[in-house]
């Protein structure tokens, strides 16, 4: 009986480490004003994650904006609809971690690499931006929508 627990235990662990995952809506949350900025959709595709606008939230955005200061195949896109996501993948040596990709600053057409680790039970997205190494970059925390 007790090893019938202690299995069942274990599933139910597996089980919750598996769901913490990025994939999902996510409302942005500006880590210097702590403002609600827009809503995220983090989406998988052969095991590549990548990461869309789907509204604006910030009263004081325009709906109809462009990413005007972007350089890339970006420039002069819409910002609702904007990948601002591209080619994370699971970390091979921590797999509490997504990485290898680049995350886009629409603000100012910045493109940085990018960290995203689920945390509190996957309520929660560390999002990390730098340059480099982790080390030189900062973090958002953004919340789990859907």
């Amino acid at each position: 009986m007790k090893k019938n627990i202690l299995i069942a235990a274990a599933v139910l662990m597996l089980a919750g480490v598996t769901q913490a995952s990025p994939v999902g809506l996510w409302k942005t949350i500006d880590d210097a004003t702590k403002k609600e900025k827009s809503l995220v959709r983090i989406s998988e595709n052969g095991g590549v994650l990548s990461g869309r606008i789907e509204k604006l939230l910030d009263p004081e955005a325009k709906a109809d904006g462009v990413c005007d200061k972007c350089s890339d195949d970006r420039k002069g896109q819409p910002i609702v609809g904007l990948n601002i996501i591209r080619n994370v993948k699971a970390n091979a040596d921590d797999t509490s971690v997504w990485d290898g990709g680049e995350i886009l600053d629409p603000n100012n057409g910045k493109v940085y690499r990018v960290r995203l680790k689920p945390v509190d039970g996957g309520k929660k997205l560390e999002v990390r931006g730098y340059i480099g190494a982790p080390l030189l970059g900062r973090t958002q925390v953004w919340q789990r929508v859907e």
